[in-house]
């Protein structure tokens, strides 16, 4: 089974209110061998919502409590993002997803690069919260760029 990012799947639950919509992936939803899920939704965050980025470090620093995740206008938003990671995590288990397609840049789902906390626009080398915790728990991460190996042509 293999998990997707709500928004790529047509789902507005972008922090804009949009969708990332890749219909391809939203064709394995359809087809049965996927689900989609959110992670900033599932902890609890409405749609729309202020843009949130990593500030003062990584995933990894924000899950060891070194970093947090905050909204432009100075919220903390971290215990929504982890909670969001973790019920996405318990899906994707109950679910038996081995491959999961995350929204690449995405403090959640980003799996090879982030924003930088900046609210600049600049990214950097990174995963958010979800694709991070996900590596950890063994289920492989990709992006809407990486995951052509997934749709049959």
């Amino acid at each position: 089974m293999i998990g997707i990012s709500a928004c790529l799947t047509g789902i507005a639950c972008r922090y804009d209110g949009r969708t990332n919509l890749v219909q391809p992936l939203d064709q394995l939803i359809q087809q049965g061998k996927a689900i989609a899920f959110c992670p900033e939704v599932l902890g609890g965050l409405t749609t729309p919502r202020e843009p949130a980025e990593i500030v003062g470090g990584t995933a990894e620093d924000v899950w060891l409590g070194k970093a947090k995740v905050m909204t432009v206008s100075g919220e903390d938003v971290t215990e929504s993002f982890k909670a969001g990671a973790r019920i996405a995590l318990e899906q994707a288990e109950q679910a038996h997803i081995t491959v999961a397609v995350l929204k690449a840049n995405s403090p959640s789902c980003g799996s090879q690069m982030v924003y930088d906390g900046t609210f600049s626009g600049n990214k950097i080398i990174g995963s958010g919260l979800t694709a991070a915790l996900f590596r950890r728990n063994g289920i492989q991460v990709v992006d809407e760029h990486t995951c052509d190996f997934l749709i049959e042509k």
